[in-house]
């Protein structure tokens, strides 16, 4: 069985609703992102993570890039583990109410232009195709993972904190969840 660690993001400059729809990590998420890595690397040989996955933005790259650069291979760039996508006719200043909603409800209740419980199912089969693996995603791409996992339709499964680190197994073909990683009061709600 191969390992999976998904990480959610360190604590980025500003936060979600702010102006900087893509900002990249301050000072404290840059010693998580290293902390992670080193806690990565401190993994059992056979356990150890030899690839390293990322959503395509930058909190989440930039989270990444200490692994990535240790071990000596470059990220590769998924956007399947990416943010939960918003509804096209969705403004920025409406996303917020609107993340808010989907968080109290379930996976079937989302409104929006896409099916979201077919989206928690392409993460899982992005996750069962890999080896032992580094992703590093989002809080909601996170629960989307965890809460299909373990079988239920809540939007949050859990809320993990930043640079919390859940394990996964894999065969290839179906994902397993080992251990819930760290959970904290988060800004998301």
């Amino acid at each position: 069985m191969a390992r999976l660690y998904l990480i959610r993001h360190g604590r980025p400059s500003s936060t979600w609703g702010g102006h900087d729809d893509d900002p990249g990590l301050d000072e404290t998420g840059q010693e998580q992102a290293r902390a992670a890595r080193d806690w990565l690397l401190s993994r059992p040989e056979a356990e150890r993570p030899t690839l390293v996955v990322s959503s395509p933005l930058r909190r989440c790259r930039e989270t990444a890039e200490p692994t990535a650069q240790t071990l000596g291979v470059a990220a590769e760039i998924d956007p399947v583990v990416g943010e939960i996508p918003t509804p096209r006719a969705l403004s920025a200043e409406a996303r917020p109410g609107w993340l808010r909603e989907a968080f109290q409800g379930t996976w079937g209740a989302i409104q929006g232009d896409m099916d979201y419980d077919a989206w928690r199912g392409e993460i899982i089969a992005s996750l069962a195709r890999r080896g032992n693996t580094a992703v590093f995603s989002h809080y909601v791409a996170i629960n989307a993972a965890v809460s299909k996992l373990l079988g239920v339709d809540q939007v949050l499964a859990f809320r993990p904190d930043h640079c919390s680190i859940t394990i996964l197994e894999t065969d290839g073909e179906t994902v397993r969840l080992v251990e819930k990683g760290a959970e904290a009061a988060t800004s998301v709600l």
